[in-house]
This record gives C-alpha cells, sequence and structure tokens, in this order.
C-alpha cells in the first residue's frame, strides 16, 4: 500500500465511533522499517485552524483493521 492511499483513509475509533480525521504522517523504525505509529489530524480541531502540529498519535498496535476506505482503531482514551 502506498502512503498516498494510506492517507485518503478516514481514521475511526471502534470504542466511541467517532472521527478522529485522516493520516498525515508515520513513524517507522528506520532500521526495519515498520510502522510504529500513525498521525492523524482532526479536520475539526480548533487548534488544528491555528497550528500544524495539532494531531493525535496512535500506536500501530491500536489498529484493528485497514478496509478500502476506513482505518479502525481501538483508543482507550480520546482527548
Amino acid at each position: 500500500m502506498l502512503f498516498s492511499e494510506f492517507c485518503d483513509k478516514e481514521v475511526i475509533n471502534i470504542k466511541d465511533c467517532r472521527k478522529l480525521g485522516h493520516v498525515v504522517d508515520l513513524e517507522f523504525d528506520p532500521c526495519d522499517g515498520c510502522i510504529h505509529k500513525i498521525i492523524v489530524k482532526s479536520r475539526f480541531s480548533l487548534c488544528s485552524l491555528f497550528c500544524d502540529t495539532a494531531g493525535i498519535c496512535i500506536p500501530f498496535r491500536d489498529i484493528r483493521q485497514v478496509g478500502p476506505e476506513i482505518i479502525l482503531v481501538e483508543l482507550k482514551e480520546h482527548r
């Protein structure tokens, strides 16, 4: 899967069924190439209007499923 395809997907938390936004970046290990976190930026966050750093870091272990249009994650706590 290409990064551009990954970024087109909506991220949804299955704990509360909230739309979290879209993937804007990935954190990976340069030695083995494995993804450690995805960074999601909400389109509706007030902070996202004023700064580029607003986002949610989601550990790769919390991703439950990657589908054709959405990514399901399980976050116990969400700000």
